[in-house]
């Protein structure tokens, strides 16, 4: 069994009345791509932060690393690489200057083979003079991970790294990612993609504060029972309502012009829905039974709670 990258027990944060985090616990071990994955306001953001020192808890536990947190934080935070939602690149330096000066925060002696390195590793080496005002979102999205690597962390924490960036560098930045997992690194990711949150090790779906299913991605998609029919009717919104006020129906969930609808059983569930939608005037252009995803199993699960 792996040792534990990250220990956390009854973890509790508030804001004055308001409950960010609700006594969590969970154990994330070393050389896991771990994923939080949950909508704005889920307290991804605020786990992130605590876990790296940023924020007090209000109480619980933490071990990071085999470390107790409050006694050995300052050496945690040597080990720890951060990469906040807006990380903070300086637009009038260069590639290479920028890296220069994450190096010389965090103490890195000759530096220079490093920096080399993760250029490399990053594809960067054409841009190194360029000034980092000039690159693109996803490109200063890579700027920052090899910042973030500079000191060669165990643990790399990442908070909605993919955010506002392109599929392209979305996709490039995943490989990157992919590539570190395989030197035992250990990453801790939050995203609002649950496409992302496939390619991950374990996820924790959270929503307001908690942690709603926690499991690989293959259980977690293994363990739902509902079955799921896509249409692509010709009056969408009026399709969803005429499937939601279907007593047998559990629900009905809208991706652009297509609608999934979770039933129990496909033959006995689907002639219901034919049949109230051909009462309704609306034509069904398309029809397919489709595997549960991982957007179709948080949806299900927040609208059950």
């Amino acid at each position: 069994m792996p040792s534990p990258a990250i220990e956390i027990k009854n973890l509790r944060k508030t804001y004055g009345e308001h409950l960010a985090v609700k006594d969590l616990s969970l154990t994330i071990n070393r050389g896991e791509m771990f994923c939080f994955v949950g909508p704005d306001g889920a307290g991804k953001t605020t786990l992130m932060r605590i876990l790296c020192g940023i924020i007090p808890r209000t109480s619980g536990e933490i071990r990071i690393l085999g470390y107790d947190f409050d006694r050995k934080l300052a050496e945690i935070k040597s080990k720890i690489g951060y990469l906040s939602q807006r990380f903070s690149l300086y637009g009038d330096l260069t590639v290479d200057e920028n890296i220069e000066f994450f190096a010389e925060i965090h103490n890195v002696k000759n530096y220079q083979e490093r920096r080399d390195e993760l250029l490399e590793f990053t594809r960067f080496k054409p841009f190194r003079r360029r000034f980092a005002e000039r690159l693109s979102g996803g490109m200063k999205q890579k700027l920052a991970l090899a910042c973030t690597l500079i000191h060669t962390p165990q643990l790399l924490i990442l908070d909605e790294p993919t955010t506002g960036v392109d599929p392209v560098s979305r996709r490039d930045f995943w490989k990157i990612l992919s590539t570190l997992l395989k030197s035992e690194i250990t990453i801790v990711l939050s995203t609002p993609y649950l496409d992302e949150a496939e390619r991950c090790t374990r996820v924790a779906m959270m929503n307001e504060g908690e942690i709603i299913a926690l499991d690989t991605p293959h259980n977690i998609k293994s363990s739902f029972q509902g079955k799921v029919i896509e249409i692509v009717p010709s009056h969408i919104r009026r399709a969803f309502k005429v499937i939601k006020s279907i007593p047998k129906i559990h629900q009905v969930q809208a991706f652009g012009d297509r609608l999934n609808i979770i039933v129990d059983n496909m033959s006995e569930d689907y002639p219901l829905v034919q049949a109230e939608l051909a009462r309704a005037g609306i034509e069904i252009n398309r029809l397919r039974k489709i595997p549960a995803s991982l957007e179709n199993i948080f949806i299900s699960l927040v609208n059950s709670n």
